[in-house]
């Protein structure tokens, strides 16, 4: 079988991503770490044991893409549209999931160590079985999946501290000198 550069397997998974699936079923340790898939609309891709690390989803639309047991560490997600897609045991530590709309997405043992989920919409995503997510980074705005796709005794409420200080900065007086 062939082997492609970075920029040829994103031409293969953007014009003919059944191309790809089949090309890497006999394929280990496919890097596809730092490629930009911003704005791409990517189906029914299996990324499966997949290096995204530092890869950026930003602004995409994926619908049942396969990322199970994928490094996506630091991976930008910011503003994507994820539906029915697939992230068991994978790693997402440190990735970008602000203002995404992650639906129906299965997240069973995947590592949510550092994921920021700020403004995520996570409507009827399974997080029951996802772990440190007690440990990603969310705020009051981050819409979560009913309880029972929740693990248990999970605080979906957000400490926000920082908004208090913001808003006291924003109404404090200057002082002379201050524009």
């Amino acid at each position: 079988m062939l082997d492609y550069t970075k920029e040829e397997l994103l031409s293969l998974i953007e014009r003919t991503p059944e191309k790809f699936n089949e090309w890497k079923l006999d394929k280990e340790d496919i890097d596809l770490s730092e490629v930009d898939f911003s704005g791409l609309t990517l189906r029914e891709i299996d990324f499966t044991d997949v290096d995204l690390n530092s890869s950026s989803f930003a602004d995409c639309y994926l619908a049942l893409v396969n990322f199970s047991r994928a490094d996506l560490t630091s991976a930008d997600f910011t503003r994507a549209n994820v539906e029915e897609c697939d992230f068991s045991e994978s790693l997402l530590t440190g990735a970008d999931c602000s203002y995404a709309q992650m639906t129906y997405c299965n997240f069973t043992e995947a590592d949510m160590a550092g994921c920021i989920l700020s403004e995520t919409v996570l409507t009827s995503s399974d997080l029951s079985a996802s772990e440190n997510l007690a440990s990603a980074r969310y705020d009051n705005d981050t819409v979560w999946p009913d309880d029972d796709l929740m693990p248990s005794e999970f605080d979906t409420l957000c400490n926000d501290d920082l908004s208090a200080l913001k808003d006291e900065e924003e109404t404090a007086p200057m002082s002379d000198g201050e524009y």
